[in-house]
């Protein structure tokens, strides 16, 4: 098939790398425009432009995607279809309803739930035994288009946002050539889809990593997983920010203790009383000094039960 492939960043390139391995044409890649990165400021090219350009592909980086110019590009490239994956642009409808196969996006859910801009990483947030990628025939409606196929995959107990990120997107690659190779013998039959049961998937904020004591342990790792490359928990130690890069649920009953108060400290790790339970941490990172597990970190700096984080 000849194809307009519509992605930005790396979780889009796997699905490009596919359909090139698929022998299916691309006519045109558009990302989004090139981004200052750096101390220097230099512009930084998307992943997915990087990807393009390593196969020879052209490459459109619009501003504004609803513009009349670039309404007008798209149309005037020839397609069956263009695939839409987390290119970062809402599409209007004369994009939507331009080649003769529409836009098919590839979301990383299991739709209806977590329709929106996160649904990696709130499914990890949320405790979901299970996730997966939903091929979708794109309408006007966030994420509510007709379902085409589906894949699925489990959690790992100690499943983080990267890791699912980089699951999904491997699926989610595999997932979109199978779709496009029935697409034209006409063997996907669209689905609506139901009412989602969870809320909205709304975008990450670094504000949200900012540990809430008072909530139970089990919560908080897995906040903590979740958040985890970007942008990623953290709580105050002093003056001083502490990133918690991996933490761990311990169940031991504790009184008298205020919720943030480190109340044991091993060799290996620091726990501390949460509203329900306590969290064990094992690996972190200070303020200025790298990322470290929690031993490491222990060895050159020191610290007593009874310190409050936060």
């Amino acid at each position: 098939m000849k194809i307009i492939f519509m992605g930005t960043p790396d979780f889009s390139v796997g699905t490009l790398e596919a359909l090139i391995a698929a022998g299916h044409e691309i006519t045109l890649v558009v990302s989004q425009p090139d981004k200052p990165k750096g101390r220097g400021h230099e512009l930084q090219p998307t992943p997915v432009k990087e990807a393009a350009l390593k196969h020879g592909l052209p490459v459109y980086q619009p501003k504004k995607v609803r513009d009349p110019e670039v309404i007008g590009k798209l149309r005037d490239t020839e397609a069956d279809v263009i695939v839409v994956i987390a290119f970062g642009q809402i599409i209007p409808k004369a994009i939507l309803e331009m080649k003769q196969y529409g836009c098919i996006n590839v979301h990383a859910s299991l739709l209806p739930k977590y329709r929106g801009a996160a649904p990696i990483q709130w499914a990890v947030i949320d405790g979901e035994k299970e996730s997966g990628v939903t091929i979708m025939q794109m309408d006007e409606g966030l994420d509510t288009g007709d379902m085409l196929l589906k894949g699925s995959l489990e959690l790992a107990a100690d499943e983080t946002g990267g890791s699912l990120f980089d699951r999904l997107s491997t699926l989610g690659a595999n997932l979109c050539a199978e779709a496009l190779e029935k697409l034209p013998k006409g063997e996907l039959k669209p689905e609506k889809q139901g009412e989602s049961p969870t809320e909205y998937a709304r975008m990450l904020t670094k504000d949200m990593g900012n540990l809430n004591w008072n909530e139970s342990a089990e919560k908080l790792e897995r906040l903590i997983r979740g958040l985890n490359p970007w942008p990623s928990a953290y709580t105050k130690l002093g003056d001083k920010i502490l990133k918690i890069w991996s933490a761990r649920v311990c169940e031991r009953a504790v009184e008298n203790a205020a919720c943030g108060e480190i109340i044991r400290v091993t060799k290996e790790t620091v726990c501390v009383a949460c509203g329900e339970g306590v969290l064990e941490i094992t690996e972190l990172q200070l303020q200025g000094k790298k990322r470290m597990d929690t031993g490491a970190f222990l060895r050159g700096y020191h610290l007593e039960p009874g310190t409050r984080l936060g």
